[in-house]
């Protein structure tokens, strides 16, 4: 069940799939679509789920699930995951590599292997105020409060 991801409660799952570039709006739009669809069919033994969602910076897909009432199983999560691995070879992205940091430079969203994050944490080239993108909040209310924080606030703190 499509829900509008705003509305979602604070405690709701969260799920963030960073791509190694940006959208252009024909694929924003399309992706959009294709959640819209996904997430209105996305069930878990048999029971509606109840999830939002939304894309930031044309770059992250963040999916949100309201567990109240229907919590996902292994089976509905492996949905999601297959779900967006058609949108990697869709739109030959990398939405699952969890081994790449995204981060702030000004305006632009910059996007790294994780061994580039740290060759440039030492080159000092990224310091503990650069703002990153913290991917391993659970909840919504963590997605609201420590998604983008500054990289001495995150996981990110032992590089820089």
């Amino acid at each position: 069940m499509l829900a509008d991801f705003n509305k979602l409660p604070d405690h709701s799952r969260v799920w963030i799939y960073q791509a190694n570039r940006s959208f252009t709006e024909e694929e924003q739009k399309e992706i959009e679509e294709s959640l819209t669809a996904f997430l209105k069919e996305w069930t878990a033994h048999g029971s509606d789920l109840n999830a939002g969602f939304e894309i930031k910076y044309k770059r992250f897909i963040v999916i949100g699930l309201d567990q109240t009432n229907v919590s996902a199983s292994g089976c509905s999560i492996d949905a999601s995951v297959h779900f967006i691995q058609s949108l990697e070879q869709k739109y030959n992205v990398e939405l699952l590599d969890r081994m790449n940091v995204s981060f702030k430079q000004g305006e632009f969203i910059a996007y790294k292997p994780l061994i580039d994050f740290k060759k440039m944490a030492k080159a000092k080239s990224v310091s503990p105020s650069t703002i990153v993108f913290n991917n391993l909040v659970a909840t919504k209310q963590e997605y609201l409060e420590n998604w983008e924080v500054p990289a001495s606030d995150s996981w990110h703190s032992r590089f820089v």
